[in-house]
C-alpha cells in the first residue's frame, strides 16, 4: 500500500482546464498572472500619450490589450499595441479630439453654473444636467473605445450604443464607475507617495476593469446579436477551439474512475 493509500484505483484525471473562478477572484486572478505585462503596458502607453493628440489611438491600444488579457488570449504585448494603434488610429483619433473638447467645454460650464446657482436657483437646472451628462460620458467611455477596437460600427454608432449601453448594463456601468473612483481617491489621498506608482500601474489596472466588466456587456448586447443576425456563430473564442483532427482528445476530469482489478493467483505474462 502507497504512504497515503488510494493508489489502487485511478481517479478522473487533471481537467484539461483549471475550475474557473468568477467575479471578483476572476479579476485578481488574471491581475495576478499579468502584473508584470501590466506594468509594461502602462509604461507604454504613457510613451505613446507623450504627442498628447495620440491620447486616443493609445487608448483604443490599452483597452484592446486588456481586453485580451480578459478573454485569456495570448498576445505579444508590442506588437498587439503597435498593430492596434495603427489599424484603429482614424476612430480613437477622432474620438481623442472629442473627449478633449467636451471635458475642456464641462470644465468650463459645471464651476461656472455652480457659481451663478448661488445667485439664482434656477441655474441649477442647468449645473445638474451639466453633472449628469458628465457622469454619463464618463460612463459611455466604458464602451466606446472597446467597441472601437472590437467591432466595425462606425464612430456616430458606436457612440449611439454606448449610451444605450450605459443604461442597459447600468449594473457593470455603475461598479465600474465606483471601482476607478476608489483607485483614483486612493491615488489622491497617498499623495505623494502615489506619484512613484503612477507610471507603472493605474492606467493600465482601471483598462484592465473596465475590460473584466463591461466587454461583456458588448458581447451579450452587440457582438452576439450581430453574429445571429447571420446565422453564424461568434468567431470571438475560436483561438480556444481544439483541432478536430486531433486523433486523442484529452479527457481529464471527465472519466468515471475505474476500479483497480484484484491480484489473482493467474500467470503473468512478462
Amino acid at each position: 500500500m502507497g504512504l497515503f493509500g488510494g493508489y489502487g484505483n485511478s481517479g478522473p484525471g487533471i481537467p484539461k482546464s483549471e475550475q474557473q473562478k468568477k467575479g471578483i477572484f476572476k479579476f485578481f486572478e488574471i491581475f495576478g498572472r499579468k502584473f508584470w505585462k501590466l506594468i509594461q503596458l502602462n509604461l507604454i502607453y504613457l510613451l505613446f500619450c507623450i504627442p498628447v493628440v495620440t491620447f486616443g489611438p493609445a487608448t483604443a491600444s490599452l483597452v484592446k490589450i486588456t481586453r485580451n488579457y480578459t478573454q485569456e488570449r495570448p498576445i505579444f504585448l508590442w506588437s498587439e499595441f503597435w498593430k492596434t494603434f495603427k489599424s484603429c488610429f482614424k476612430q480613437s483619433f477622432i474620438m481623442g479630439l472629442i473627449d478633449v473638447i467636451f471635458t475642456v467645454a464641462l470644465f468650463i460650464a459645471i464651476p461656472a453654473y455652480n457659481q451663478m446657482a448661488k445667485q439664482n436657483n434656477v441655474y441649477y437646472i442647468p449645473f445638474v444636467i451639466c453633472l449628469s451628462f458628465c457622469f454619463i460620458f464618463i460612463m459611455m467611455h466604458f464602451y466606446i473605445y472597446l467597441m472601437i477596437v472590437s467591432t466595425n460600427l462606425s464612430l456616430p454608432k458606436i457612440l449611439k450604443n454606448s449610451f444605450i449601453l450605459v443604461a442597459i448594463g447600468l449594473k457593470q456601468s455603475l461598479q465600474t464607475l465606483f471601482a476607478i473612483f476608489l483607485v483614483v481617491f486612493a491615488l489622491f489621498l497617498f499623495l505623494p507617495y502615489s506619484s512613484f506608482i503612477m507610471p507603472f500601474l493605474p492606467f493600465s489596472f482601471i483598462a484592465l476593469i473596465i475590460s473584466f466588466n463591461c466587454f461583456p456587456v458588448i458581447r451579450k448586447h452587440v457582438i452576439q446579436p450581430f453574429y445571429a443576425q447571420q446565422g453564424e456563430e461568434s468567431p470571438e473564442f475560436d483561438f480556444k477551439k481544439t483541432d478536430d483532427n486531433t486523433l486523442f482528445e484529452d479527457k481529464g476530469g471527465d472519466e468515471a474512475p475505474v476500479k483497480a482489478i484484484k491480484k489473482g493467483k493467474g500467470k503473468r505474462i512478462s
